[in-house]
């Protein structure tokens, strides 16, 4: 069931393409596997444990929120995007269209997390955002936000997925300050990725003409041949715990874990 706080235009944050024409792609793609596995983990360490009620803002192709699901959170997807809120759409499943760009409705419900999972990048002012997910939560609640890491790593990649900026832990900690959230820690993720990223992103690959966002979007994530695939989700797990005990000095993604106050 789709309920609407507000409508905008997805083309404005990411070219809705992208979001409607690559599901399958996305759902076998090691790193959102290993992004949802991350996130399932940091909420265990939280306390956040099934069947707490989880909001994932933001939730676009679904692969965090299957995940949730499969663990028995109570989980509401929300998006911008009308076409993948369809794509995910089911009698049972809560589900959002709204635009964080837009003021949240009052007297909504609260939840025991909150998830933006690569979501403040597309937004202009990422603080009025971060503000607006603490609305969500309820006073003692946890709010995870993850953002691509590094601007010496922007590409067309960035460009063609409507970022607006490739984030540093300083330029992450900004975006909470002034809120109603209180920044417990930030994170690396992705230090194995580093180099190999960098590496294939110094060759330059602009688009052809008459080529579509979503084609685009596609030949960035191709996988290596076998055994690459697996190579990338035994890389992905080794690094699981090192990331979130934070171990690790530098990565593709940064994480950010605040809390509402209990006032």
């Amino acid at each position: 069931m789709i309920t609407t706080w507000s409508q905008g235009t997805a083309d404005e944050h990411m070219d809705e393409s992208i979001l409607t024409n690559l599901t399958a792609l996305i759902h076998r793609h090691p790193w959102w596997t290993a992004r949802s596995r991350l996130t399932c983990a940091l909420l265990d360490r939280l306390g956040v444990t099934p069947p707490a009620r989880v909001f994932d803002a933001g939730c676009g192709w679904g692969t965090t929120l299957l995940a949730l699901e499969n663990r028995g959170y109570q989980v509401t997807g929300m998006d911008i995007s009308r076409g993948t809120l369809a794509r995910l759409d089911t009698p049972e499943r809560q589900l959002v269209r709204a635009d964080l760009s837009c003021p949240v409705p009052s007297g909504v419900d609260v939840y025991d997390a909150v998830l933006a999972l690569d979501v403040i990048e597309h937004i202009d002012d990422d603080r009025d955002a971060v503000t607006k997910l603490g609305q969500i939560v309820r006073p003692g609640g946890w709010v995870i936000v993850s953002v691509p890491a590094r601007p010496d790593l922007w590409t067309e990649f960035d460009e063609i997925q409507g970022h607006r900026r490739r984030y540093t832990p300083e330029t992450l900690r900004l975006a909470f300050e002034e809120g109603p959230l209180v920044l417990d820690r930030t994170f690396w993720w992705g230090q194995w990725l580093v180099k190999l990223i960098r590496s294939q992103r110094s060759k330059p690959k602009r688009a052809g003409t008459g080529e579509a966002p979503a084609e685009i979007y596609r030949r960035y994530l191709k996988l290596p041949p076998w055994p690459g695939p697996l190579v990338l989700r035994a890389g992905f797990a080794w690094e699981q715990n090192k990331a979130l005990a934070g171990k690790l000095t530098t990565g593709t993604s940064l994480f950010a874990v605040a809390r509402r106050p209990v006032q």
